[in-house]
């Protein structure tokens, strides 16, 4: 039996564990980075409004970024006493690594639009929450999903750590072959799962992208 059949007898046996393992690998990966990039929005904000709160939050995300993810996973149950198998860790800890990303990606989004244009729009009587919803937004929504793109990736890759410490996700599937023996087909079927998970996603953010930001496309047509 050659590898191709190996992968398929594999999957016509456990399809229904690779199936769950993709949809847990799904909302594991990306709640954490819908959260994050809510929460973002107005500490970036915050941070461009005010001064002096941009080097104790952007230091404050550098540092929490360098936490390696599963010792992060192992402090969180203690911390916000749950279990160790509970998702909910998987999720939180995921939020904070995608909010400390995507922070900075805001800042430097919020940062990118020239100030004539906000000048601007306060002289044709925009008041501060409309101009922010109308005007900043959308001018730093380009650099924004940039971001939210690496977050979106990069979760999708860090999410199969929680496999080693039992909570689900395709991350199983790479234990499961290891387990028996490094045993080649389910480690094949979840590399190929979170690759084409991430490709998607990605895809998907750059057509909102698209889609939200028309403009876009008219200068890279010039």
């Amino acid at each position: 039996m050659n590898f191709i059949d190996e992968v398929r007898t594999y999957l016509d046996i456990n399809h229904e564990a690779v199936v769950q393992s993709l949809v847990d690998h799904i909302w594991l990966a990306l709640l954490p980075v819908a959260i994050a990039f809510v929460l973002s929005l107005p500490i970036g904000w915050l941070v461009v409004r005010f001064g002096w709160v941009r080097h104790p939050v952007l230091t404050l995300s550098s540092v929490i970024y360098t936490v390696p993810s599963l010792a992060l996973l192992l402090l969180l149950p203690g911390i916000l006493h749950t279990s160790v198998l509970d998702p909910l860790n998987v999720v939180v800890a995921l939020s904070l690594y995608s909010l400390a990303l995507l922070v900075r990606t805001v800042v430097d989004g919020l940062e990118s639009i020239d100030d004539q244009v906000v000048q601007s729009a306060t002289a044709m009587g925009y008041r501060p929450t409309r101009r922010w919803f109308t005007v900043e937004l959308p001018l730093a929504l380009p650099v924004i999903l940039s971001g939210l793109r690496v977050a979106t990736v990069a979760n999708i890759s860090m999410v199969t750590v929680a496999a080693l410490i039992g909570i689900g996700g395709l991350g199983q599937l790479f234990t499961r072959g290891f387990q028996l023996g490094f045993y080649a087909p389910p480690i094949a079927i979840g590399l190929v799962l979170c690759v084409l998970l991430a490709l998607v996603a990605d895809t998907a953010i750059v057509l909102v992208q698209r889609l939200l930001t028309p403009w876009t496309r008219a200068e890279d047509a010039r």
